[in-house]
């Protein structure tokens, strides 16, 4: 049985009247991520390599942070990377990767995609004259599968594409298009940080070749964190300096000193995971989105899937009348944190028709069905 009240107990961050529905954006660290960040820096900061007490702790825990992300992704400790960011460690590998594209290369992108798998894209674009195209949507702002297929060619090296948009919470089917592109001989290249807190990511399930995402998007601190089929990543050429080790094969890309104590935070982030249990997180969250569906004014507009089926409970929605920062707003001074804007979705925000992009609310599995009571409600006296 999943216990919210149990689950929040872990959290400082949660005594307060203010509900977190803004997880798309970051979601909160229960204590035990925190404590592993302090104690770190108390007992064991170091650089690695040293032959020293707290060196070698700092060794211990960077190898135990491979392993912990291994676990997590589903993965060889050789086919992780640590980075700044998602966004970072993705301009970081695309550019690797690029040593191997020609002009007039083709690489696709969904018009779900946060910008983090678009942009780095389109620079290469700019930079060595590849071809960008954009797989379209359904009305259901579902992958258009058929578009997508469409825009395969002979020339198409990598199709890019979110495991769960972080705008209207769309969960593409993952093994479908990972076939289409393998199909055309492309590489699968997934973004999962919107994923990430929603479900298990099985990289070798998938059958994904590279994979990027975000720590501090499942309860973790901020950090990126990628896979790299390790053939692949093998074979590309790293942009790093020369005293760098080579193994395991992921470190190539990692560039500088790691952030030491932010891999404690991570390893303690993956323990609290798997503490909980994935099939009581997505049960749990599957019966608020379900509620928040079932519930939300008929007035207002509600963009994407209105089933939990083929989705995550994140809802991108307006209010007739109302800018979405005005609503955003106005439920802050009521004590619920949402989103508003594109949230780096941009051509999501295009194929709306959304200038001023829309209102966002996510639910994660520390979210309250009193909490969603209470969100509705606001949302209900704005209408």
């Amino acid at each position: 049985m999943f216990d919210v009240a149990a689950v929040r107990a872990r959290y400082t961050a949660l005594a307060r009247p203010l509900a977190f529905f803004d997880g798309p954006g970051g979601t909160q660290c229960p204590d035990e991520v925190i404590a592993a960040i302090a104690d770190y820096m108390r007992t064991s900061n170091a650089n690695i390599g040293a032959p020293y007490e707290t060196s070698r702790r700092t060794d211990a825990l960077v190898e135990l942070s491979r392993e912990r992300a291994a676990s997590f992704l589903g993965c060889t400790t050789d086919e992780v990377a640590f980075g700044p960011s998602m966004t970072a460690l993705n301009f970081l590998l695309t550019r690797a990767f690029a040593r191997t594209l020609r002009p007039g290369d083709e690489v696709v992108v969904t018009r779900l995609d946060h910008d983090g798998n678009v942009a780095p894209w389109l620079e290469l674009a700019h930079d060595l004259g590849i071809v960008i195209r954009f797989a379209g949507l359904t009305d259901e702002l579902e992958v258009d599968y058929d578009d997508l297929a469409a825009r395969l060619t002979e020339r198409t090296r990598v199709v890019a594409f979110p495991v769960a948009a972080n705008s209207v919470g769309t969960a593409p089917d993952v093994p479908r298009i990972v076939a289409l592109a393998h199909e055309a001989g492309a590489l699968a290249w997934a973004d999962a940080v919107h994923w990430g807190p929603h479900g298990p990511t099985d990289v070798a399930a998938w059958d994904v070749d590279v994979l990027i995402c975000s720590p501090y998007k499942f309860f973790g601190p901020h950090l990126g964190l990628a896979y790299g089929r390790r053939e692949l990543i093998e074979s590309w050429r790293p942009y790093k300096v020369r005293p760098a080790e080579n193994d395991p094969i992921g470190h190539r890309f990692e560039l500088g000193t790691l952030p030491h104590e932010l891999l404690a935070g991570f390893v303690a982030c993956v323990d609290y995971i798997d503490s909980i249990w994935w099939d009581a997180i997505r049960t749990h969250e599957s019966a608020l989105g379900a509620r928040f569906l079932a519930s939300l004014p008929e007035q207002i507009d509600l963009y994407g899937l209105r089933t939990m089926e083929g989705r995550v409970p994140t809802f991108c929605f307006n209010v007739p009348g109302r800018a979405p920062e005005e609503v955003a707003t106005l439920l802050a001074e009521r004590d619920l944190a949402v989103w508003h804007g594109n949230y780096y979705a941009l051509e999501v925000m295009k194929h709306l028709g959304l200038p001023d992009g829309a209102v966002r609310a996510g639910i994660v599995h520390y979210n309250t069905g009193e909490e969603l009571d209470r969100l509705l409600g606001a949302l209900a006296d704005l209408v």
